[in-house]
């Protein structure tokens, strides 16, 4: 094997390390930390969302295709609200008191094509928020999968081409939130009208609203905890990566609790508890209880 060659089956040997070990990192994050990751199809994204509060001008979200072919996704921007159910609308001019961040965002490159597990890295770059009015700017990427084409003449034969036909391609794409944030956050955030519920006589469902005040969105995880009569504390739901972006000023959430848990739901209080994703020292954003 001439010098070349080595030299080649070498940069080969280590790009296949260095995606092997980002697919690697990937997954483990996917099941230590899900919040913190995105999937869809066969696309893996991390982070879930990108915040700019100053301290960086570049982030990168790592994109990784877990599947067997080879896949081609779009990048682009898109607009969206939030309803008061958490689920999103997507609109072309932002409501009273929205800000969008299209105008302060770049983005590269804006085509990604993807082998089997291999994986990609798109930057994502601030500009110009010293003209920024304080607050907060959200916009969303979004990576639209390319269905493939297939080439003329390789089409299904066995059709009757005197039938019209109808062809349903499904294409998947994944948005991930993009935020500037420019000044002091003034938001406080509370929690009200807790109500737990039987449903089909086997889930005790929660219900619990989120009131949001100020001028940026929240971002957290959900806990609740069970306190009996004599004080014994039972973890018996969790949820991970709950907003509530600007303009809202409530959401309203429903969560299962946990069906395993050894639990009376009949006596003691639940105690619901929203905080912050910290490594160091989870910030308690809220807290509110319910006699049960």
């Amino acid at each position: 094997m001439c010098k070349s060659e080595i030299v080649q089956q070498k940069q080969v040997q280590h790009k296949a390390k260095y995606i092997g070990l980002v697919l690697s990192c990937l997954v483990t994050l996917s099941v230590i930390c899900p919040s913190g990751v995105k999937a869809q199809g066969n696309l893996l994204i991390t982070p879930r969302r990108v915040v700019f509060d100053g301290t960086k001008r570049v982030h990168e979200l790592n994109l990784a295709n877990t599947g067997r072919d080879t896949a081609k996704y779009n990048v682009s921007i898109v607009e969206y609200r939030m309803k008061e159910d958490g689920s999103f609308e997507e609109i072309t001019q932002p409501d009273p008191g929205q800000n969008f961040a299209d105008k302060n965002i770049r983005f590269f490159p804006r085509t990604v094509t993807l082998g089997p597990n291999e994986a990609q890295v798109v930057k994502m770059q601030v500009t110009n928020t010293s003209k920024l009015a304080p607050g907060e700017y959200r916009s969303h990427v979004y990576f639209r999968a390319v269905p493939k084409q297939v080439a003329l003449g390789e089409e299904d034969k066995t059709l009757d081409s005197t039938a019209v036909s109808v062809k349903l391609v499904p294409i998947f794409g994944i948005t991930i939130p993009v935020i500037i944030r420019v000044g002091e956050s003034t938001t406080k955030v509370s929690l009200s009208d807790l109500k737990l519920e039987m449903v089909n006589d086997t889930t005790n469902r929660l219900d619990v609203t989120f009131n949001r005040i100020g001028n940026m969105s929240v971002y957290g995880d959900l806990k609740v905890v069970h306190v009996s009569p004599t004080g014994k504390e039972t973890q018996v739901g969790v949820v991970n990566g709950i907003a509530v972006y600007t303009p809202n000023a409530i959401r309203r959430y429903r969560m299962d609790l946990d069906k395993e848990a050894v639990v009376d739901y009949h006596s003691g209080h639940l105690v619901v508890t929203y905080y912050a994703q910290s490594d160091i020292k989870p910030e308690k954003f809220a807290e509110a209880g319910l006699k049960l």
